[in-house]
């Protein structure tokens, strides 16, 4: 049988979150990479895969999922440069949750015993994964991805400065998420109850990004929250992937 393969970009962080999953399922797959500075998302080859032209797409024989994104609304000031920056943000929003329902399918197609991420043989624990998960998706990456945005991708991949006051608002936020995250892990060791799931995993792509940026010393003040990323950044799984996805 042929493995399953993935579209993408290992650096990208949506791919990556798929990629998550699989490496800690260790099960065989093909990454098929797209150049998304090249366009080729945008081929009929890969239209064919995912008709919005987005990454990641992901076959797993007849199957194919993939990512959509949403075209933004006008501003109120119609400035240009707020626009662009908007697309981006969406198209990470819209991308960023079906990334999370392909990983999902993974993590449940290849669940064993001793890769059992979304605890669906137990009704409390699943629920504890799915509330988490969703925190991460709405409340923790929206207040760190911005972040990772401005200092990461918007001056590397396309020349913008830096908008130190969509930054420090970040921040703010960010810091009574991790409170609540410090308070969290004080009671469990992982964000679900005392065993590794779905929902910490998901954290790994964009904040393994932030931890490049200026501002990744903000977890020392969370000790419990450093200590708890830290055991995440450990795994075999997350090691690979981070070799191939240098800032």
């Amino acid at each position: 049988m042929a493995p399953v393969k993935v579209f993408g970009q290992a650096m990208s962080p949506n791919v990556a979150r798929v990629l998550v999953f699989l490496e800690e399922a260790g099960t065989d797959y093909e990454l098929v990479d797209v150049d998304f500075q090249a366009k080729e998302h945008k081929r009929p080859d890969h239209l064919a895969r995912n008709p919005f032209g987005q990454i990641p797409a992901f076959q797993d024989g007849d199957l194919l999922l993939f990512g959509t994104y949403l075209t933004p609304p006008m501003s109120h000031d119609h400035n240009p440069h707020f626009l662009v920056k908007l697309d981006e943000v969406l198209r990470f929003l819209l991308v960023h949750a079906e990334s999370r329902a392909i990983a999902k399918y993974v993590a449940r197609k290849y669940k064993t015993d001793e890769a059992d991420l979304l605890r669906e043989g137990d009704l409390s624990e699943a629920a504890m994964v799915d509330v988490w998960t969703e925190v991460e998706a709405h409340t923790y990456s929206a207040a760190l991805s911005p972040i990772v945005y401005e200092c990461l991708i918007f001056p590397l991949m396309h020349g913008k400065p830096t908008d130190e006051k969509i930054v420090d608002e970040s921040l703010e936020k960010l810091r009574k998420v991790l409170e609540v995250y410090e308070e969290r892990l004080s009671k469990h060791r992982y964000l679900a109850g005392d065993f590794l799931s779905f929902a910490d995993l998901n954290h790994f792509p964009y904040t393994f990004y932030f931890m490049a940026t200026p501002h990744g010393a903000l977890f020392e003040s969370y000790p419990r929250v450093k200590a708890w990323w830290d055991s995440i950044m450990s795994r075999p799984a997350i090691q690979k992937l981070s070799a191939t996805m240098t800032p």
